[in-house]
């Protein structure tokens, strides 16, 4: 996890997240200031629950104003594989730190080969990391919904270079009474291990609707099914960890977890733990939620 220096709307993101919103009565310092006292307390959540989490600060050499959301630049696999993607916003390309690697090296985790996607960059093509493909890593199934931050042939790409099956569909919300891709798949769809959330009325094709269905139906998950109204409060944005004695949680923000029903809550509960944590002014600047902010390590120790 990033901590933030200078966190505020990113005007090159923007574009095409519709999450982002200008908070009017906050100076910029207010916001980061607020911004980090989110992430204090939700990283100390999730040591409170036995993760091990490994926070990196930001640095003030660059203008990065969404370095608190990592995983869409880096991802860590099993085998040692380090992926690095491409970012739609030139400014979030600035966010990718040999450091950080060299940090989790200096922890124990075992690196043995970075696959580098990023030149895609030049020809204007993107995946960005774990907010465009959500892993099944045990069923070895990415699920992508296609935007402008995720290019089909990348996505195909990468399941070829990481011996994955992709399921791929276009996910959309309406904006301003125009239907538009959902510019990361991990907003509208979370992988638990034995569940999984997602909005599928923003599936708009039905055939590629059906078809994720099967594939999640296929690996036993139970489907919690929610709506655009959650997805805007981000319900879709959480990831489940393991803590201490191996007790999985899933990680919500408290407006994702105000938004669900008793009975999501009940199905959610018959697999998992929930813990949420307040990131209201994360949410509204940064247009991206708890899942965002986690970029999970896979890699073997030494």
């Amino acid at each position: 996890m990033v901590r933030p220096i200078n966190f505020r709307m990113n005007e090159q993101t923007a574009v095409n997240n519709y999450y982002q919103k200008v908070i009017d009565n906050l100076l910029p310092e207010a916001v980061n200031v607020k911004a980090q006292q989110e992430f204090d307390t939700y990283v100390e959540k999730l040591r409170a629950i036995g993760v091990n989490v490994i926070v990196v600060s930001d640095t003030d050499t660059a203008d990065t104003p969404d370095s608190i959301f990592p995983n869409n630049w880096v991802s860590f696999h099993e085998n040692g594989d380090v992926g690095l993607y491409p970012m739609f916003a030139e400014n979030r390309r600035l966010e990718r730190r040999e450091d950080i690697l060299e940090t989790l090296e200096e922890k124990g985790f075992l690196i043995n080969n970075v696959v580098d996607y990023t030149s895609a960059e030049e020809e204007n093509i993107f995946l960005e990391g774990t907010g465009s493909l959500l892993l099944d890593r045990e069923n070895r199934k990415v699920y992508c919904g296609l935007s402008p931050r995720a290019d089909e042939d990348l996505v195909i790409e990468f399941c070829e270079d990481f011996e994955y099956t992709p399921v791929i569909f276009i996910s959309n919300q309406t904006v301003d009474g125009v239907r538009k891709a959902i510019y990361h798949t991990n907003v509208m769809m979370c992988l638990g291990e034995t569940f999984a959330v997602i909005c599928l009325s923003s599936i708009d094709d039905k055939k590629e609707r059906k078809n994720v269905i099967n594939h999640l139906k296929e690996n036993n998950k139970e489907i919690i099914d929610i709506t655009e109204k959650q997805v805007n409060n981000f319900a879709g944005n959480m990831l489940q960890v393991r803590g201490a004695n191996d007790e999985r949680y899933l990680i919500m923000s408290q407006a994702a977890y105000d938004s669900l029903t008793e009975h999501q809550i009940k199905s959610l509960e018959k697999h998992t733990k929930i813990v949420s944590s307040s990131l209201n002014t994360i949410e509204a600047c940064g247009g991206g939620s708890a899942r965002c902010m986690m970029a999970e390590v896979f890699l073997s120790r030494a």
